[in-house]
């Protein structure tokens, strides 16, 4: 990590910050959370010693404990009911599930127990635990190791299912995360690991979460704009704000670009917002676009924001097929020109 310290006109040192991976920020984030609650246990398969395929848990075993990072055996639905009794105890289980292609082993788990045991209770259990996903393409991977599924358990009420797209949010959203008393999905955009950002850690120890920037469920513009809203999440954050540079460099329409970050529930009031500002919609992501969170967000903005809209919702996704070989997943993947074909047609209207 490289650190960046500011002074102030005194000399003493203002404030600190690092740039560093979203993979290091969701590291640093989950040891501020196990620090603060020795409740907190993570789970899954070569977490331990390994740390994880893509290092996310790297150190956190050997400083914590086997007891605490526990390596499981290949058996996801195994994994998750463990996990479900842990929660009923009153643990704070953080499960990980190694590519998003593995989970449906545990998805009636998840599903048929960790979403309806509070309803099903009445309010009286709670399963305090998140599922952390690593989801997307563009790794180059085989067959199940680069799915974008998170449509599943957007869909299933119960749960939280929120997406961090920059290193500030991998960091708190991780730990807001922990901290809720709903099970939630945490997906985590596997292709942008390694890209950085600037961090401040203040001094090391566990920080305050009421100092986190923004709300578990709060949705951000990354980019302001006045012609059409872009309306994305995860991985495809940073294709919307190329859109939107490229489209301001050469004198093009004006792109906001909105950061849902929580996709259950939605911000809706940010959506609609923008919406009002510019009366024009894309929904962006890399799932497939047929009864997907595009369909959510396109029909909610129909059916709220009617006499706002100059155009209709249009849809940038991945093709209604199975995620294709490594080799295509590059044609498969929205991209820059996809995007702003997309802005070029729905300024047409």
């Amino acid at each position: 990590m490289t650190t960046t310290t500011s002074t102030s006109s005194g000399g003493a040192p203002a404030s600190t910050a690092r740039r560093t991976t979203i993979a290091k920020a969701l590291n640093a984030g989950m040891r501020a959370a196990m620090e603060r609650d020795d409740k907190v246990l993570l789970m899954g398969e070569d977490i331990g010693k390994l740390g994880g395929v893509f290092r996310i848990t790297e150190g956190l075993q050997k400083d914590f404990g086997e007891h605490r990072v526990l390596d499981t055996p290949l058996a996801e639905a195994g994994i998750m009911g463990t996990a479900v009794g842990l929660a009923l105890r009153g643990y704070r289980p953080v499960v990980e599930i190694q590519f998003d292609g593995f989970v449906y082993p545990a998805f009636d788990q998840i599903v048929s127990q960790v979403a309806k045991m509070h309803y099903r209770s009445q309010g009286t259990l709670k399963l305090p635990m998140v599922i952390r996903i690593p989801y997307g393409g563009g790794i180059g991977a085989v067959e199940h190791h680069s799915e974008s599924n998170e449509s599943y358990f957007a869909h299933t009420a119960g749960l939280r299912v929120v997406t961090a797209s920059t290193t500030e949010d991998a960091y708190w959203m991780i730990q807001q995360a922990i901290a809720s008393d709903d099970p939630v999905v945490f997906y985590e955009p596997k292709r942008r690991y390694h890209e950085r950002g600037m961090l401040d850690l203040g001094d090391g120890s566990a920080p305050d979460l009421a100092d986190a920037p923004y709300s578990l469920d709060q949705a951000v513009v990354r980019q302001e704009g006045s012609d059409v809203t872009v309306l994305t999440y995860g991985p495809m954050v940073k294709v919307a704000m190329a859109a939107a540079q490229a489209a301001e460099l050469e004198d093009g329409p004006s792109i906001e670009v909105l950061d849902l970050r929580s996709l259950s529930p939605m911000d809706t009031d940010a959506i609609e917002a923008s919406v009002t500002r510019t009366g024009r919609v894309i929904t962006l992501s890399e799932a497939q676009t047929f009864t997907s969170v595009h369909a959510e967000m396109a029909a909610w903005v129909q059916e709220h924001c009617f006499y706002h809209l100059e155009a209709p919702v249009l849809r940038v996704g991945g093709y209604n097929i199975p995620y294709p070989p490594s080799r295509h997943e590059e044609v498969f993947l929205p991209d820059l020109d996809r995007v702003l074909n997309a802005v070029e047609t729905v300024l047409s209207y």
